[in-house]
């Protein structure tokens, strides 16, 4: 109860502050921890074991979402950038330490903890803020896939790092293989990869078929969450990670016809348990230490953090990822990530590392996590908005611009599928725009190839003013986020209020919003395509050409109509009968109409429409 209410009431109030859910997660652990109320104490670590299930999961679902021929593709990333981060973090990262005079497997295992980062929070991060698909996106992903890859060796090297004679007596490993030789463990751990692989190719599809056709949703969703617990336990047993087995797994599966039924099943208890950990890892910060040694503690998480973030932006540009996309790379990606706490756990038993070294480095983690919500928001609203608009050729508001001296009676945000369509017409009849993108990969590519576009967050009212916002005419907002629409018209409603205002809806439901907002020039994107398509779907089933796009038009005038008294109604109940209402009285209307019309009059425009058709 206490963790699920002090979810339900700090990641809202994240939310809305635009700090994203992870913060929202950590606060509340924080908040409800031994340095907080002091709901939970020290059995929240218990706790964390359970909640690492949800990086379990997750490591499932991304599996799902790949199938072998993309990570084929993605081999240069996973293997060179991937491994180049986690090799040249560990050297640099043991080199410091062994001058701080810690012995060097101290050092060596240190190096490789601090090279891993946050599955979660970076997954989590880049999702919410829709950047998983873009280079930065991408980049990260295939160093956290190499990384979850590199537990393995690393779970293999530890006991070799171990100073066997520190160990307290009858200290027997963690897994069920551990009192094998090293060549037996081998080949149980090849044996059970197999079994994962050729589970999942041969035996998965029948159970999830026969699951199917009892018709009882839950039982796919135990048989789903069979296999990762399954998955998880025989990882375990062998000494490997969890998350890698579920990971092989859901890659394994991708190609299946259950991909998708399998995703909806797992998200909920994904989601909620990742929830879990976050709190779990804000309730796990050792306030006292902090305190007691607060420049120790802050000087490592601000070093570590500034050295893995140098790192992963040298070797950004070394692979080509240019501009923006590498700054959200290297400070997405440099904390420490959450399997650092079981690197931890497991190499104070094997005895490589002290109980003082190990607890200041649960801080130094925990701490680097919390930062890195932050990061990513400072990031966003500040690096990015500022030293990647010079580099995208849109200036700051103290250097002279472009955009300025062009003084375009138009601005364009966002230039997706949706403005470029726009931008392209408007263009081809004369009129100019100042087109802005916040996507600086779609940016680059449309400067190279000739056009005008300025990378940048639409709406910051600063930046709207660079842009020439106080003399255009009017503003298209063809951006696909709906918040962001909806923050965009605040911004221009109270610092530009002369600006015409056309504005992209993604459906009837956002358009309902736009129009609350005070919005009267809508474009529902997907509206005029559906009536292409009914008129013809029409023409194909024997009605004339003429008959079909005149009860489009009818049809389009009287929805835009309804559309406005629709939009007003909050009430379920009432809006069930005015809609109702209103699709009868089209009926009556379209139905008038035909009868009205004398089509045998408009034969003619009938054969001009088939012959330019044909």
């Amino acid at each position: 109860m206490i963790y699920l209410a002090s979810a339900v009431v700090m990641v809202p109030i994240a939310k809305r502050l635009g700090l994203g859910s992870v913060l929202g997660y950590l606060v509340a652990g924080v908040i409800i921890g031994p340095a907080g109320l002091k709901f939970i104490g020290m059995e929240g670590q218990d706790i964390m074991h359970f909640a690492e299930f949800g990086v379990v999961m997750m490591l499932f679902v991304i599996g799902l979402e790949l199938e072998p021929s993309r990570l084929w593709r993605m081999r240069k990333s996973i293997a060179g950038l991937g491994g180049l981060q986690v090799g040249v973090t560990t050297v640099l990262v043991a080199g410091v330490a062994m001058l701080f005079g810690i012995g060097w497997k101290e050092a060596l295992a240190l190096g490789m903890i601090i090279a891993m980062s946050s599955t979660a929070i970076v997954m989590q991060t880049l999702n919410e803020k829709g950047w998983l698909k873009t280079v930065a996106g991408q980049s990260s992903f295939a160093v956290l896939l190499f990384q979850d890859l590199a537990i393995i060796p690393m779970l293999a090297l530890f006991p070799l790092l171990a100073d066997h004679a520190g160990l307290p007596d009858g200290h027997a490993g963690g897994s069920l293989v551990s009192a094998l030789p090293a060549w037996q463990q081998a080949i149980v751990v090849l044996l059970s990869v197999s079994a994962i692989v050729l589970t999942g190719k041969y035996l998965l599809r029948p159970v999830f078929r026969m699951m199917a056709r009892t018709a009882l949703r839950e039982m796919f969703t135990a048989t789903a969450l069979l296999l990762v617990v399954g998955i998880a336990v025989l990882m375990t047993s062998v000494g490997l990670s969890p998350a890698l087995g579920a990971f092989l797994a859901g890659v394994v599966l991708a190609n299946s016809e259950y991909r998708h039924e399998l995703e909806s099943s797992i998200d909920p208890f994904k989601g909620l348990l990742l929830g879990l950990f976050f709190i779990s890892v804000g309730s796990s910060i050792d306030f006292s230490l902090v305190i007691s040694k607060p420049l120790l503690i802050i000087g490592l998480v601000a070093g570590l953090m500034l050295l893995k973030m140098a790192i992963l932006f040298v070797l950004g540009k070394i692979f080509e990822v240019r501009n923006a996309q590498n700054f959200i790379f290297s400070i997405g990606l440099s904390q420490i990530g959450e399997f650092a706490f079981v690197l931890l756990s497991f190499s104070v038993q094997e005895g490589v590392l002290g109980k003082e070294v190990s607890d200041t480095m649960t801080a130094v983690v925990a701490i680097s996590m919390a930062m890195t919500p932050l990061a990513m928001m400072v990031n966003e609203k500040f690096i990015l908005t500022r030293f990647c608009l010079v580099s995208a050729g849109l200036q700051t508001a103290q250097r002279p611009s472009d955009v300025e001296e062009e003084d375009n009676p138009v601005i364009i945000a966002g230039y997706g599928h949706f403005g470029n369509i726009v931008g392209r017409f408007l263009r081809a009849n004369g009129v100019e725009a100042t087109v802005l993108d916040n996507d600086s990969d779609n940016v680059d590519f449309l400067r190279r190839i000739g056009l005008k576009v300025y990378y940048g967050d639409a709406t910051r009212y600063e930046l709207l003013d660079i842009a020439g916002a106080g003399r255009a005419q009017m503003i298209i907002i063809a951006i696909s986020d709906e918040e962001k629409r909806l923050e965009l018209i605040e911004t221009v409603k109270k610092h530009f209020p002369h600006l015409h205002m056309l504005v992209r809806s993604t459906n009837r439901n956002d358009a309902y919003d736009l129009m609350n907002a005070g919005m009267m020039h809508i474009y529902r994107e997907t509206f005029d395509t559906s009536l292409r398509l009914g008129v013809d779907a029409l023409k194909l089933l024997g009605h004339r050409a003429h008959e079909a796009t005149r009860m489009a038009k009818t049809f389009f005038v009287h929805d835009e109509r309804t559309l406005k008294h629709l939009s007003s109604i909050r009430n379920d109940e009432e809006y069930i009968h005015a809609a109702r209402q209103h699709m009868e009285e089209l009926e009556m209307i379209m139905q008038a109409d035909r009868e009205a019309v004398n089509l045998n009059a408009l034969a003619g425009w009938d054969r001009k429409a088939e012959a330019e058709t044909a």
